[in-house]
């Protein structure tokens, strides 16, 4: 099994899902929203699968230092918009896998999805 995993290297929550992976030999390929941006079109599909909720990371300090304006009324268009312009309020890591999406790490949900 292969996967897309989406994150930003540095992320202390990337670094614990892709030490996960590489100890159970899952190979992935890294996107990393630093250096390659994120595509709108995948951010609003993994909303529409997840949820803004689950992708839009509000609890982050990016997000906190947003005006008021920008942090008003998001629904996913909006949320689509702000997490390209401002890749570090996604929530980390993304995983595209075979059987669907997961947000966050949890090792737990890990485990009983990718074995």
């Amino acid at each position: 099994m292969s996967l897309d995993v989406y994150g930003i290297p540095n992320c202390d929550t990337v670094k614990k899902a892709r030490k996960w992976l590489e100890a159970r030999g899952i190979d992935y390929t890294f996107h990393d929203y630093k250096k390659e941006g994120a595509d709108p079109q995948k951010l609003a599909d993994w909303v529409a699968k997840a949820g803004v909720g689950a992708v839009l990371n509000k609890a982050g300090t990016t997000f906190r230092k947003l005006s008021d304006a920008e942090k008003a009324d998001i629904d996913d268009a909006k949320a689509v918009a702000l997490m390209t312009q401002y890749t570090s309020t996604i929530k980390r890591p993304v995983v595209e896998h075979p059987k669907g999406l997961l947000v966050g790490f949890n090792q737990m949900q890990w485990e009983a999805v990718l074995g």
